[in-house]
């Protein structure tokens, strides 16, 4: 059994939905104090009630430094400590070369690698004050493993993550914080929803577990790494993708019924 976490402190960005959502509520679950962190205070607020009393709720536009700083405050502010974080706010738009701008790429990067960077700054101050913390990057198997049509700045966002985790790792090491990267594939969450029936019914068709992941499949992964027996794991990265990188082609699925 893993030791308890009770009382500890994280700080979750993108976390009134989705996968941010799921990884919010399982830590604040194993008895976590949870600062749930969105661009929108509604959001965070509906998440942390779910939570409960261990929670509470931040606005906050993860891509601005200053803005990081501010939410590091408010969570010691609230709860004395900041032992975890879950970088996890991210968007992915659609747009292919040729039709995506400048704008649309730069959007992409200071959502999901440049909020990385920011709220892995704002946090350090007070981690490196207890010597331990636990930094959780929320990349992709898209960018770093797969692409797909109309992602290749997400993509380029989800691997330039996984970059940084490995020099941060080395940075980080003599204070006893480690960082790490869970590498979702397709989870089920209210973003794909929208894509419809017939999407969602290839995409099970692509994955040998025949299924979509859960946001508690990421979420559980995220604990893990935020656990005190991973005290020996940093700058590494873990797919949960029900086995989709695997198959070298659809015939591969089709073989085995």
């Amino acid at each position: 059994m893993f030791e308890s976490l009770a009382g500890s402190t994280v700080i979750v960005t993108g976390g009134s939905k989705g996968i941010g959502k799921g990884i919010a509520k399982r830590f604040g679950k194993a008895g976590f104090n949870v600062l749930v962190v969105s661009r929108h205070l509604e959001e965070a607020e509906k998440t942390a009630a779910e939570i409960g009393a261990n929670a509470s709720a931040y606005a906050a536009d993860v891509s601005d430094l200053d803005a990081c700083k501010a939410m590091a405050d408010v969570a010691l502010a609230r709860y004395g400590s900041i032992d975890v974080l879950c970088a996890n706010a991210g968007i992915f738009p659609s747009a292919k070369l040729g039709a995506m701008t400048m704008a649309d790429f730069d959007h992409v990067m200071a959502t999901n690698l440049r909020s990385t960077f920011a709220s892995v700054s704002a946090v350090l101050p007070a981690m490196k004050a207890k010597s331990w913390g636990r930094i959780v990057v929320t990349s992709s198997i898209t960018g770093p493993i797969t692409g797909y049509p109309g992602w290749s700045h997400y993509g380029a966002s989800k691997a330039g993550q996984l970059g940084f985790i490995r020099t941060a790792a080395i940075e980080l090491a003599p204070f006893g914080i480690t960082i790490n990267a869970v590498m979702p594939g397709n989870i089920r969450t209210e973003g794909l929803d929208g894509l419809g029936a017939d999407y969602l019914a290839k995409m099970e068709g692509s994955i040998p577990m025949k299924r979509l992941g859960s946001v508690d499949d990421i979420a559980n992964a995220a604990l893990f790494f935020a656990s005190k027996e991973a005290a020996y794991v940093t700058g590494q990265n873990i797919v949960v993708d029900g086995g989709q990188v695997l198959p070298e082609s659809l015939m591969a699925l089709e073989e085995i019924g």
